[in-house]
């Protein structure tokens, strides 16, 4: 059906070209083209968006080439039969040769040149330059635009389909004012050869009128030339037309959520002042000396009355507005009491940032403000970085705060807090400093604990110097909040996050995740993996292999932690690659008699000596050689044999929770380890 009706089309054109038509056909015909014209029009008027119809020009086209076809076969019936009167082409071509124009040849030139003025320098030429600017403004926002869908994307504020939904509208927006450029050149060509045909027509007409049909000069004047002229305005009233559509649909972009018509009224009734103004300004012309008053004094009138009608309107509508709100607050007061306190029982955030008073500016992007737009950068570094999307952080101000404090918190608790000093930098000791600074306020660094400075801008230069780093309040902010988030990445990210990573995975590995989830493994135990993963800073963006190692071992191992340390196992790349530095693993490894003690007391279930040698024993000998990896500014590890991993994590974590462990079998074979130092009793 779709496809029948362009070739119809296509018929209809190839017909009126090629077969001489009959008058009362000819008449039909371009009285479909001038309804086709309206129709289009109308079509144009009550789309939210140019790209609800994206087709429009290929119907410019169409449209172009009907007229120019009625414009062919009309000329043809004038002169085949012009000498047969003023009927001779149809009763519309009639109609507007003498209805329109008084029967006036004159008259009837001067309204066609009229047309052709409105319609190719007014309102074409117009339409053209809106989209040449449009396309050209479209495309070079391409890049821009593209990385914002991405952006989106990667910061989990839209899903896949969503990106890709947006990704083509962009493709379209695009062609579709590539293609509105190129289809004002159509209605440029109308308009040109309109003007052609109808010199053309008149000309021809007198030649056949009086020296084949034998007419007299002044007959064949008034045949030919009238209904010539009454042609070209039938041809050219859909072609006014079409341009209006065009031009409408073009300048459409300020409108896009709503109807033409409707943001007209809404702008215009807005302030109904301007009416009032308008009416007043209206009777002060109408009464200067010479001029009508009549004509001024009725539209003051009719402007008066529709800025009292709309006043009243509005008035009305705020009535009825409040008489809701009343209406729904009586509802709720109505409403069980259970009920009531449900609504207002609502679940913490995930994350959140409050912030004194004093640190709003550092939130507000109206008062230069950037924390917002950094935050969304960090969330797409942990996503990339660690393979999950965090929720959304809110942000609130807190007046219970100091003025210059802020305090993160993590599904409703509080995780840390510090004060900063505003119109100050930190400079911060990262180990390397060759001399102290004697200025500034002593302090620790919020995100690692490390001495630092408060220090004015002028100060900034030497602490650089002396080898600080210097950051501003924005970075101390952002980067303590970006460690707390990945510190507490398996508590942020629950089983609803879990889920949606899923779904999403199945969109690409649909058999895979199909097979395994949730038939095979429960999104509790996946979910209970992940968090052990996180827990212990290991990233999970290969999840199909975190998935299918789980599928493997889920029939044979009942226990979550052994299950982990076979991902672990399968994950050795992803564990090596996040705590190498510069290609080196630098770790510290206890010695063969440690190691064997503590394998031997795991065998022979010897838990409290174990957490004696561990606890009482090694643990400041640890952490002396934790400080070595400083030097090289790489994360502290320590490997130990399989057997023994996850039972040194447990024991360690509550008293050194910067240490990661791995073992043995979790490190990438061909990487270059260097051992910084061993761990021994003494």
């Amino acid at each position: 059906m779709q496809q029948s009706f362009v070739i119809v089309f296509f018929g209809i054109i190839l017909a009126a070209i090629l077969i001489p038509l009959p008058a009362f056909l000819l008449d039909i015909l371009l009285a479909f083209a001038i309804g086709f014209s309206l129709v289009v029009l109308i079509l144009v008027l009550n789309i939210k968006s140019p790209l609800e119809l994206s087709s429009f020009p290929s119907i410019l086209l169409i449209g172009t080439l009907l007229r120019l076809s009625l414009n062919i076969a009309a000329a043809r019936r004038i002169l085949l039969y012009g000498n047969e009167g003023p009927s001779a082409a149809g009763h519309i071509i009639e109609a507007f040769g003498r209805f329109v124009v008084g029967g006036d040849v004159v008259v009837g030139l001067i309204i066609f040149l009229i047309f052709i003025v409105i319609n190719f320098v007014v309102i074409t030429k117009g339409a053209e330059r809106v989209s040449e600017v449009a396309a050209r403004f479209t495309l070079d926002a391409m890049p821009g635009k593209q990385m914002s869908i991405d952006a989106d994307l990667n910061a989990g504020l839209i899903n896949e389909q969503e990106a890709k939904q947006r990704r083509k509208d962009l493709e379209k927006e695009a062609a579709f004012y590539g293609a509105m450029d190129g289809a004002s050149k159509f209605i440029r060509g109308d308009v040109m050869a309109a003007i052609i045909i109808l010199f053309l027509s008149i000309i021809g007409g007198l030649v056949v009128g009086i020296v084949i049909k034998g007419m007299d000069f002044q007959e064949a004047i008034k045949n030919y030339t009238l209904l010539t002229v009454g042609e070209g305005l039938v041809s050219q009233m859909p072609a006014l037309i079409l341009s209006v559509s065009a031009g409408i649909l073009t300048t459409k972009s300020s409108t896009k959520e709503e109807e033409l018509s409707s943001a007209i009224y809404m702008q215009f009734t807005k302030d109904p002042k301007v009416l009032l103004f308008g009416a007043i300004a209206l009777a002060v012309i109408g009464i200067m000396p010479g001029l009508p008053k009549i004509p001024f004094f009725i539209m003051a009138i009719i402007l008066g009355g529709l800025y009292f009608y709309i006043q009243q309107n509005l008035k009305t509508q705020k009535t009825v507005e409040i008489q809701r709100a009343l209406e729904q607050e009586k509802a709720q007061k109505m409403a069980p009491q259970a009920q009531r306190e449900e609504d207002f029982l609502p679940q913490p955030d995930p994350i959140t940032l409050e912030v004194g008073y004093g640190l709003i500016p550092f939130v507000d992007e109206t008062q230069g403000g950037d924390l917002t737009s950094r935050i969304k950068t960090i969330r797409r570094q942990i996503a990339a970085e660690y393979g999950v999307i965090i929720p959304l952080v809110h942000i609130r101000d807190n007046m219970k705060l100091s003025p210059n404090q802020y305090r993160i918190l993590i599904r409703g608790v509080e995780e840390d807090s510090y004060e900063v000093m505003p119109g100050f930098l930190l400079a911060i000791d990262l180990g390397n400093v060759k001399e102290k600074l004697t200025e500034g306020k002593p302090t620790k660094d919020p995100s690692f604990h490390l001495p630092a400075f408060w220090i004015t801008q002028e100060q900034k230069a030497k602490a650089t110097k002396l080898g600080y780093m210097v950051v501003d309040i924005s970075t101390v902010i952002i980067t303590h909040l970006s460690e707390v988030i990945k510190r507490n990445l398996y508590i942020i990210i629950g089983r609803a996050e879990i889920i949606d990573l899923v779904e999403k995975l199945s969109q690409k590995y649909q058999k895979v995740i199909k097979d395994i989830i949730p038939e095979k493994v429960s999104y509790s135990v996946l979910h209970r993996v992940v968090q052990s993963l996180l827990k212990e800073n290991v990233p999970v963006n290969d999840m199909v292999t975190i998935i299918e190692t789980i599928g493997d071992y889920i029939d044979k191992v009942n226990d979550i932690e052994l299950l982990v340390e076979f991902v672990r196992q399968k994950l050795s790349k992803h564990i090596t690659k996040r705590f190498m530095k510069d290609n080196t693993l630098y770790v510290i490894a206890f010695s063969p008699r440690v190691e064997t003690k503590l394998n031997s007391y795991i065998r022979e279930n010897k838990e409290e000596e174990f957490l004696d040698l561990l606890i009482n024993r090694l643990q400041r000998n640890i952490a002396e050689n934790m400080k070595k990896f400083a030097e090289f500014q790489a994360q502290p590890v320590l490997i130990t044999s399989p057997n023994i991993r996850r039972f040194v994590r447990k024991a360690l974590e509550g008293y050194l929770p910067q240490l990661n462990i791995i073992a043995y079998n979790e490190i990438d074979k061909q990487v270059n380890m260097k051992v910084l130092g061993v761990v021994d009793e003494n």
